[in-house]
């Protein structure tokens, strides 16, 4: 990211006029990383296959030949979940980046995950956001009913699912495949994408600011394809890049970007390259906080 970028994306959150997009990497002092949550149960369903960190695949394996099927999959995940963030109390010294942007004025908040963390951190500076989420339903995607939502009353949307309703979460390869076929179906007929409209007025309109994904991440792989590469975009955008598999060379940071960038091309994207918590800590600094 250039100054400029900074600059601008400091004027739009003190404006609200930015969309933050979540990914796993924003809770990555809360909860586990989806690496971590498969390779978990991966041990505990005794998956055979080596691709261990592949969470919709192990599902996919436990819900055919462990469980028997996907809602039982999904509840276990879930609950796992749950249980994991009461055991683990936030850090006192790590800076949260749903409590961060929780500071800003913002409307609509997307995610992909399924906790209520981002729901949480608008809560404790004394604003009441409406949730909800995409419903996945015989393997059809479904978009909850919503009110505009304002700074006061901001939404908070769950593209794949909340935790309070687990057997409805996008979490198998089969509901990954069913989720971008009902996206692009939508956008190839000319139908309405299977979502809010102030959902989709809030991609479309707003700059996207993107924390916590990486070009490994399937459920970033399948939102790109299925949803955000198919809406007309106007507005430069913020990608917070997770890599954590960079080599080490001294230009590795330097050829990552550049491989990011042509991924995404047509994009009008901007890309830092690190976790959430370093990201607003340059923030922090550039907006002269301590």
């Amino acid at each position: 990211m250039e100054d400029g970028d900074w600059t601008r994306l400091i004027r739009q959150l003190q404006s609200g006029e930015c969309t933050p997009l979540l990914g796993a990497g924003a809770c990555a002092h809360r909860l586990p990383t989806g690496g971590m949550l498969s390779r978990h149960f991966a041990e505990e369903y005794n998956y055979p296959f080596t691709d261990t960190d592949n969470l919709p695949r192990v599902a996919q394996f436990a819900a055919t030949t462990h469980l028997g099927d996907p809602i039982e999959v999904k509840r276990d995940i879930c609950r796992h979940l749950e249980h994991y963030l009461a055991e683990a109390p936030p850090p006192a010294d790590v800076l949260d980046p749903h409590v961060e942007l929780a500071r800003f004025p913002i409307k609509t908040f997307l995610t992909t995950n399924y906790d209520n963390l981002m729901a949480e951190a608008l809560r404790g500076v004394a604003r009441d956001p409406q949730v909800a989420a995409s419903r996945l339903v015989l393997g059809r995607s479904y978009g909850s009913e919503v009110v505009d939502p304002t700074p006061g009353r901001p939404l908070v949307y769950h593209l794949h699912g909340n935790w309070d309703n687990p057997d409805e979460i996008v979490l198998t390869d089969d509901d990954f495949i069913d989720y971008q076929h009902g996206m692009v179906s939508a956008a190839a007929s000319g139908e309405p994408m299977p979502l809010p409209e102030q959902v989709v007025d809030a991609i479309t309109g707003s700059p996207l600011l993107m924390i916590g994904y990486s070009l490994q991440d399937w459920a970033f792989r399948v939102l790109y394809s299925s949803l955000l590469s198919k809406l007309r975009r106007t507005r430069r955008s913020i990608s917070v890049q997770l890599v954590t598999t960079l080599n080490g060379n001294a230009d590795a940071e330097e050829r990552a970007t550049k491989y990011l960038k042509q991924y995404l091309d047509g994009w009008n994207i901007s890309i830092f390259i690190g976790s959430g918590e370093r990201f607003f800590h340059e923030l922090r600094t550039r907006m002269g906080a301590s």
